[in-house]
């Protein structure tokens, strides 16, 4: 046979789109069944995920306490800058890899297995130019804090800690293109056994660097780019050498320097999307700095960000399995397996949040001796647990819901939800409930719940109301747009 015969051709369809009595037959007469398995699935994905969320968020916090042994001047600096490397850096960078949920999820499902290779060495050359002109912004991180108003000493404490920082941008988007490749696949347990391994290390590598090498926060620093570095080498070996990459990963190719409009069109509102909600977040903390007794209110409101970021890592898992799970069946042509998909993870997130909720009521009166001896902040944060409760109710909601428009494609759908949400809705509420009506910390949380009520209602209102028939239809187009002819 000719080797032009045996071409996957851009014009091929990639799926057979299923006919009426298939789609109906998608879930089968045994609804509880159906419903019991896909259960199953996404907690096996949602485990692992939560784990790997949950440890490589710990590598900033083991890096941060490691520096307040050296000093308050030193904790301050090197808190401000991992706060600052986050709005400016890290959470960009994850938004735009989210891209890779909706590209690799669908090429997944589709059986386009090739094209999941090129996508993310797409996604990986992307995020590596868009990581030079980031680096410079934290090259900068000093005059840019003098400039908002920050004090001097922290401020420089802070540029020291962030410049030392700057290689672990560029293995922070590398790693979360692998993480996305291999979340696609349904391969969870080697990110979480890497995860793992990483958080094990970070722990001597920073006493090292921190104490023994007697760098200080410098240590604390390079310490993060080490185990960024060493996570994303791990990861790479996998996918190199595993058995169930080698459909997806074919080896480097000039492919992926085709289309990156086609990649960027979901990767820049992707971005938006989940960067509009963690900066208003953190604008909350900002707020709580201008409240009357400033020093109390900001201490509890980051108190409360940290205790809220924390337990995300629950419905975290749960979004990007979800997301993962629908995007595999759409790209199948299977819209009633995606949409069971959708109705299980909603009521898994409903019941974690009640019994979380639960949790933070039943433990708020001592929950504060965890962060502070002093009375007055004890008796604040256990005040504030109905409140963080909630939130994390309507989070995890909110959280699943956006797995699912990731999973769709529906990212520009969802920036125009969180910019209405959060500050059309949100800040202007925080701000009336704190300032106008002198509630303070509190009105300013009661404005993340407003912003997180109207976001799970739109969310909810547009799954509702979409045709997934078409959706599926819409994600073979997709794939069909995307694909790229695989030589045999």
């Amino acid at each position: 046979m000719e080797k032009a015969d045996q071409r996957v051709y851009l014009h091929s369809p990639l799926i057979v789109e299923p006919t009426s009595r298939e789609g109906a037959s998608e879930i089968g007469d045994d609804f509880r069944e159906v419903m019991i398995d896909e259960m199953k699935k996404q907690l096996w994905l949602a485990g692992p995920l939560m784990a790997v969320g949950l440890l490589q968020y710990g590598l900033q916090m083991i890096s941060v306490m490691f520096v307040g042994h050296l000093g308050e001047l030193s904790l301050a600096g090197a808190s401000m800058a991992t706060s600052f490397a986050s709005v400016t850096g890290f959470n960009l960078l994850l938004g735009m890899a989210s891209a890779l949920d909706t590209f690799c999820g669908q090429s997944y499902g589709a059986r386009q297995y090739h094209m999941l290779g090129i996508h993310t060495q797409r996604a990986m050359f992307v995020l590596s130019l868009v990581s030079v002109p980031l680096a410079c912004i934290w090259a900068n991180t000093r005059s840019i804090l003098v400039a908002l108003g920050q004090d001097e000493e922290i401020a420089m404490e802070a540029g020291i800690y962030a410049c030392f920082l700057i290689p672990s941008i560029f293995a922070y988007g590398l790693l979360q293109c692998l993480v996305k490749f291999l979340q696609a696949q349904n391969i969870v347990f080697p990110m979480m056994v890497s995860s793992g391994i990483i958080a094990l290390l970070h722990l001597p590598v920073c006493w090292i660097l921190v104490f023994k090498l007697g760098l200080g926060m410098r240590g604390a620093a390079l310490a993060n780019c080490f185990s960024y570095w060493i996570n994303v080498l791990l990861l790479a070996i996998y996918v190199k050498f595993s058995s169930l990459c080698t459909k997806t990963w074919t080896g480097f190719s000039k492919e992926c320097l085709r289309d990156i409009p086609i990649f960027l069109r979901l990767a820049v509102p992707s971005a938006v999307m989940v960067c509009l909600e963690m900066w208003s977040f953190e604008m909350m903390v900002l707020l709580s700095g201008l409240l009357p007794n400033a020093k109390l209110e900001t201490s509890v409101l980051s108190i409360c960000l940290n205790t809220a970021s924390t337990i995300w890592m629950i419905p975290g898992g749960l979004s990007n399995a979800v997301s993962t799970r629908v995007s595999n069946e759409l790209g199948a042509g299977r819209y009633k397996r995606a949409q069971m998909a959708i109705y299980v993870v909603i009521v898994m997130a409903v019941t974690e949040g009640i019994l979380v909720g639960s949790v933070l009521i039943g433990i708020r009166n001592i929950w504060g001796y965890a962060y502070s001896n002093e009375i007055q902040v004890i008796r604040y944060v256990a005040a504030m647990q109905p409140i963080i409760a909630a939130s994390n109710l309507l989070d995890g909601i909110q959280g699943v819901l956006s797995g699912t428009a990731r999973g769709c494609g529906w990212q520009k759908i969802g920036a125009y939800i969180n910019l209405g949400s959060y500050y059309l809705v949100g800040l202007p509420s925080a701000i009336l409930l704190a300032f106008v009506l002198h509630i303070g910390g509190k009105g300013l949380w009661l404005g993340v719940i407003c912003a997180l009520t109207v976001q799970v209602v739109s969310l909810l209102l547009i799954t509702m109301r979409t045709n997934w028939e078409k959706e599926a239809q819409d994600a073979s187009r997709r794939v069909h747009e995307a694909a790229i002819p695989m030589m045999s």
